[in-house]
């Protein structure tokens, strides 16, 4: 046996001494730590529970926040879609007034139409020209850009229940068809159930509203996740709400606030400062959370209701709020939660946009909501 080997053999036990005692020494860490970590009861346990709960959501926050940043911005950018600057109306707009306003926003529809056409854009000169229908009530247009519209359902002028929509995020003129489908549908139950009713419900008249009064996020951005858009769009209602008082003869009407998806995010954000505009109701449906920790925390004196239907996807949105990076992220507590406090009503089975779906649940108890007949709403 040669020297070199006899060295190796003398440090081959002592390398193996090294790693049985690295090993037991691992091996008491882990023991020691088991205690704390599996052994906990009580509050103690709970306790390390939330933590690590909030370390997980602040983590899946992050990584969808960066998602959602990344996503649009690798994205190609839409070219610019030409379009006219909205139509001159008089100064200040009163029922005598409304029919003048219609028709300059229908030509300046009819125009927006020819000009997206003529720089290629077919897809919006075609919702351009459903708007420029004579059919149409459109009482605010820009074209520009996404684009913003609102549009009435109804005899505004007599009205004296009026339901205000406010839609989510994803509503632009270019898919603005499916939100006048659902103030159509809600203006057409809202007609029946007054036909079906007593000769005092037979009295009251209807108009809807469908507001799109501010520029949504898309589904996939960072814009969703926050509360920005809706601190813009929130004085914007709270003018529309002021100037629709002075849209109605004899006198005001009464005024029911149908917030869906990240639009429940606008109505919490303008909800205090609506007190005299004659909003009675704000119904929140398919909310992601509105920023507020309960309804008492909306500062109103209208009614809040809120529903989600069966099959939502929203209901697994974590109904958080986080500080990341120096920004609000989430919406906190979940407006069905009994811990919210609002008047939670049956939705029915339907999805995230089902909610104003003919013959639903959610839509005959909206319904209701507008008409006032609150013993009526069947509860969740």
């Amino acid at each position: 046996m040669t020297a070199a080997t006899g060295e190796r053999q003398e440090q081959e036990p002592e390398q193996e001494q090294r790693e049985r005692q690295e090993q037991g020494r691992e091996q008491r860490e882990r023991q020691e730590q088991e205690p704390e970590q599996r052994g906990r009861r009580g509050p103690d346990r709970g306790r390390w529970w939330v933590r690590r709960r909030g370390r997980l959501c602040r983590t899946a926050l992050a990584a969808l926040l960066a998602a959602a940043v990344v996503l649009p911005l690798s994205a190609a950018a839409r070219p610019t879609i030409p379009a006219p600057p909205p139509a001159l109306l008089p100064a200040r707009l009163t029922p005598a007034t409304l029919a003048t306003a219609y028709e300059a926003n229908r030509q300046n529809a009819a125009e927006a139409a020819r000009m997206a056409a003529a720089g290629g854009d077919f897809s919006r000169a075609a919702a351009d020209r459903a708007l420029a229908s004579p059919s149409r009530h459109l009482l605010h247009l820009d074209a520009r850009g996404t684009g913003q519209v609102t549009e009435v359902f109804g005899d505004l002028a007599h009205a004296t229940r009026i339901a205000v929509l406010v839609p989510g995020s994803d509503t632009t003129l270019d898919t603005y068809a499916r939100f006048h489908t659902a103030a159509e549908s809600l203006y057409r139950r809202l007609t029946h159930e007054r036909r079906t009713h007593d000769r005092e419900r037979r009295r009251t008249r209807v108009a809807v509203v469908a507001w799109l009064g501010y520029r949504t996020p898309a589904t996939i951005s960072a814009t969703v996740l926050t509360p920005g858009r809706a601190a813009q769009a929130a004085p914007h209602l709270r003018d529309f709400l002021r100037e629709l008082r002075t849209l109605t003869t004899p006198g005001p009407a009464s005024v029911a606030l149908l917030c869906h998806s990240y639009g429940t995010v606008v109505c919490a954000r303008a909800a205090p400062a609506l007190t005299g505009l004659g909003v009675t109701d704000i119904a929140l449906v398919g909310s992601p959370g509105t920023g507020a920790g309960s309804a008492a925390a909306l500062h109103t004196s209208a009614r809040v209701w809120a529903a989600r239907g069966a099959a939502d996807w929203i209901a697994e949105v974590p109904h958080l709020r986080a500080d990341l990076f120096g920004t609000t992220v989430g919406f906190g507590t979940d407006p069905v939660s009994p811990s919210f406090g609002a008047r939670v009503f049956a939705a029915g089975p339907g999805g995230h946009s089902d909610y104003f779906t003919p013959g639903s649940a959610s839509l005959a108890n909206l319904a209701r909501i507008v008409l006032g007949e609150t013993t009526e709403v069947t509860r969740a």
